[in-house]
């Protein structure tokens, strides 16, 4: 039995087979210990089912973290369950998901996968897009969600948006706060959704437009 509802299989198949022009490929980290990882066996299951219902154009990588830390280390895994999804050219846009994609967030997960599936070409204002093309130094914006809180996707999006746009320079990372209460404490993570930027150095609660986040994002360079 699968975790989606009949209803959802077939709404979230017609959505892959009309929106999904190009072959995704996400790679997933977990770990064989599941005390440390309550959630990497639903994770796992979850993606594989939406791969199920992508045509053969979604495919799912697994890898167990103890084994294969580098390659985590490359794509910027850092916690589990923690995935990225590349483009058919195993291009890596560094659209990062460090938790479970659950509740409001699948939907985040699948506008990931057809954004990227079109050739990563976001829906930003072409005067932000130049913005974040001009830089040049490396930002990291952790997106704290619960998959509760409706306003938290567009948080996550614009996060990855922003990778998508200079992955050479951005990380986008949604970060799942209730499943990594250590991390959520660091930053002082009591509402969601926060933004935190370059580990600390400046950090934003709520869903901001894409220009006033931009200028949160500009101010710890």
């Amino acid at each position: 039995m699968g975790l989606l509802k009949k209803k959802d299989q077939v709404q979230i198949k017609d959505r892959l087979a009309e929106e999904m022009k190009d072959n995704v490929k996400i790679i997933l980290f977990l770990t064989e210990d599941e005390s440390k990882c309550h959630y990497c066996t639903l994770t796992k299951e979850v993606l594989q089912e939406v791969a199920s219902l992508s045509e053969g154009k979604l495919e799912i990588e697994e890898h167990i973290y103890e084994q294969d830390q580098e390659l985590a280390k490359k794509y910027g895994v850092e916690y589990l369950p923690g995935f990225v999804i590349l483009d058919k050219n195993l291009k890596h846009y560094n659209v990062i998901f460090h938790g479970a994609p659950f509740g409001h967030e699948f939907a985040t997960l699948l506008e990931d996968i057809v954004i990227i599936s079109n050739g990563a070409n976001p829906p930003v204002s072409q005067d932000i897009v130049e913005k974040l093309k001009a830089i040049n130094k490396p930002v990291k914006i952790q997106a704290f969600v619960t998959p509760t809180c409706p306003y938290c996707p567009k948080a996550v999006l614009t996060a990855h948006y922003f990778s998508m746009i200079n992955p050479e320079f951005i990380k986008g990372e949604m970060v799942e706060a209730s499943e990594f209460p250590e991390l959520s404490a660091k930053y002082g993570v009591s509402s969601v959704p926060q933004m935190v930027i370059n580990d600390g150095a400046n950090s934003f609660v709520g869903a901001f437009p894409e220009r006033e986040y931009l200028d949160e994002v500009l101010k710890v360079l």
